[in-house]
């Protein structure tokens, strides 16, 4: 991506360097880490990724709650992440400029910006204790978006999704569920996952997530617009990352099967789908993941 020259966000909380034991919401990495590391343990990646599903309702947001974490002491940090610190604030920064054009376009109000806190191991939020493991998660008890600058490179290590727009995507993403905070999908989408079974509110959590996929796709279509953002192959580098992180891309490379009952975020081409049709078109009434037919998605 070109970023020279780009304002950074100051709507950051930097709490990096600061930890403590927790346990945290499902955010677009949940499924990814909670694999990921009974992987490399030598553990059961499914089972992992079941019992991460179960504890967390299957959720790309979470909603709620109060706790406490002990903290750490500041420790200093490499160039690489003081460099994925900046990189963040001015993808947020390039957010809050989509977003604010884009509500007054289509009449949605003023565009309320999210915080983003950075943070390292685990972080005290409005909807609980927030882990690292969880990967990066939105909180609407507070409307902020949380990231351990870990998780892009664990990324890159484990999963082969590398590159500045596929990080960008990431935190695109979950901009995205605060957009659906804001229009009041979230909200709407909680109170009736509250009283279906796991099943069935797995498939709204799908829809959540789709959604937030395309209104990251439409983030990268103004982006582009106002900054001539993206460069050649920016493009391959989200769609690649999307795949990678597909319900069925995981179950398959974690247990050799897939089983849809248990998807939360969607199938690979599902999130590469609306990632796209956000990218190409940058219409917001096109994401209508809660009106199309399962088969439709």
């Amino acid at each position: 991506m070109r970023l020279d020259g780009r304002r950074e966000s100051t709507n950051v909380d930097d709490r990096r360097g600061m930890s403590g034991k927790t346990k945290a919401g499902l955010g677009i990495g949940g499924i990814i880490i909670a694999a990921l590391i009974a992987w490399i343990s030598g553990g059961d990646p499914f089972a992992a990724v079941v019992d991460t599903v179960q504890q967390n309702g299957g959720l790309g947001s979470v909603i709620g709650g109060k706790t406490e974490v002990a903290q750490g002491q500041q420790r200093e940090f490499t160039e690489e992440e003081q460099q994925l610190a900046t990189f963040s604030k001015q993808i947020l920064a390039g957010t809050e400029d989509v977003w604010t054009t884009v509500f007054k376009q289509n009449g949605w109000g003023e565009y309320e910006y999210p915080r983003m806190v950075l943070y390292t191991d685990a972080v005290q939020t409005a909807c609980g204790n927030g882990s690292a493991q969880m990967g990066p998660f939105y909180c609407s008890g507070d409307q902020a978006l949380y990231i351990d600058l870990s998780f892009f490179m664990t990324m890159k290590q484990s999963l082969g999704a590398d590159g500045d727009f596929a990080y960008a995507y990431v935190i695109a993403h979950e901009v995205g569920h605060h957009v659906e905070y804001l229009n009041g999908t979230l909200g709407k989408a909680h109170q009736q996952m509250a009283k279906l079974s796991k099943e069935e509110a797995n498939k709204i959590s799908v829809r959540l997530e789709l959604l937030a996929d395309f209104y990251a796709g439409v983030w990268a279509h103004y982006d582009n617009k106002m900054f001539n953002s993206l460069d050649d192959g920016d493009i391959e580098e989200a769609i690649k990352c999307a795949q990678v992180i597909g319900d069925d891309y995981l179950q398959k490379k974690a247990r050799g099967v897939v089983v849809s009952e248990e998807f939360t975020h969607g199938t690979s081409a599902q999130r590469m789908r609306w990632f796209k049709l956000g990218l190409q078109t940058g219409d917001v009434s096109r994401g209508d993941t809660f009106s199309r037919s399962d088969s439709e998605l």
